[in-house]
């Protein structure tokens, strides 16, 4: 599909990501719409001016109205809004997510909404260790990563809508991946890290190391400051590609231990000079991004 300034969009749930959706697109021009449990998260994202509607129900008059409707919700919440609630979606809606497992959430919704509009999923990879509407800022997206997941089920139009859907948005690199490929990608790249992360926390009560840390472990523990509802749901839907990748870092971390025990320096340089090489991408990747 294509936006043009007629185009209605809705969001479903008024968080730090659907709030973000919500104030870039309404700063683009397009009617934007919006329903959340919480009629204060609608009331402050109308009092702001980021949605011209909102509503904490969805209601069959108001949800068919709009031509693309955005899922920020958790994955299990969204399968069960379209099992309620699908025949209030517009016929020939684009329908898309920001969850962040696809292979239990995109399958699903696709058979659900059949023919009636096009489900293609979609992960933005941006966000801060803050949530509510309160915090929205369009600016987490500016040259942030954006991936398109896509079935056999959708149509290129549906695709290129998807992708100029996060242009709109302001993200940088767009890829596409399938469902499989995007739950290894995040299993390996977001679950295990947010697990490394809280790992480190709990190591130690370290209330009283706070006064000594350097950046190392504020860095490294950033994303340690999280929401255990919506994490803990991501961890149990990815949870096969989440132990194996699990499997692998234990798998380093042991090889790197015994280099440490054997007072092997040469396999520790070695293993160092490959850590660092590879983070070399990720800095070349950041700076391509500014």
């Amino acid at each position: 599909m294509r936006f043009d300034k007629n185009t209605k969009i809705l969001i479903v749930g008024l968080g730090l990501i659907g709030g973000s959706y919500a104030r870039a697109l309404t700063e683009k021009g397009f009617e934007t719409g919006a329903i959340d449990v919480d009629q204060k998260a609608i009331d402050y994202a109308l009092a702001k001016g980021w949605i011209k509607s909102g509503q904490t129900q969805a209601d069959k008059d108001y949800v068919s109205r709009f031509d693309v409707v955005v899922f920020a919700v958790y994955p299990k919440t969204l399968i069960a809004w379209l099992e309620r609630y699908r025949s209030f979606i517009k016929r020939g809606a684009l329908v898309t997510d920001v969850s962040g497992v696809k292979g239990c959430v995109v399958y699903k919704a696709q058979e659900l909404l059949q023919d009636r509009a096009e489900f293609i999923g979609a992960h933005p990879m941006a966000g801060r260790e803050v949530s509510g509407v309160e915090h929205a800022n369009p600016a987490i997206f500016k040259g942030a990563n954006f991936i398109v997941v896509p079935t056999d089920k959708n149509t290129q139009e549906g695709i290129e809508g998807c992708k100029e859907l996060a242009r709109l948005l302001g993200f940088g690199k767009i890829s596409v991946l399938s469902p499989e490929q995007h739950d290894e990608m995040a299993g390996f790249l977001s679950h295990l890290t947010h697990c490394i992360a809280v790992s480190l926390m709990v190591c130690k009560d370290s209330t009283h190391l706070a006064s000594y840390t350097g950046d190392s472990f504020r860095d490294l523990t950033r994303i340690a400051k999280i929401n255990d509802d919506m994490w803990s749901e991501l961890f149990l839907l990815n949870k096969d590609e989440l132990l194996a990748q699990m499997n692998l870092f234990e798998e380093h971390f042991d090889a790197l231990k015994k280099y440490i025990e054997s007072d092997d320096r040469d396999a520790i340089r070695e293993m160092m000079r490959i850590s660092a090489s590879r983070r070399k991408v990720f800095d070349k990747d950041a700076k391509e991004k500014k």
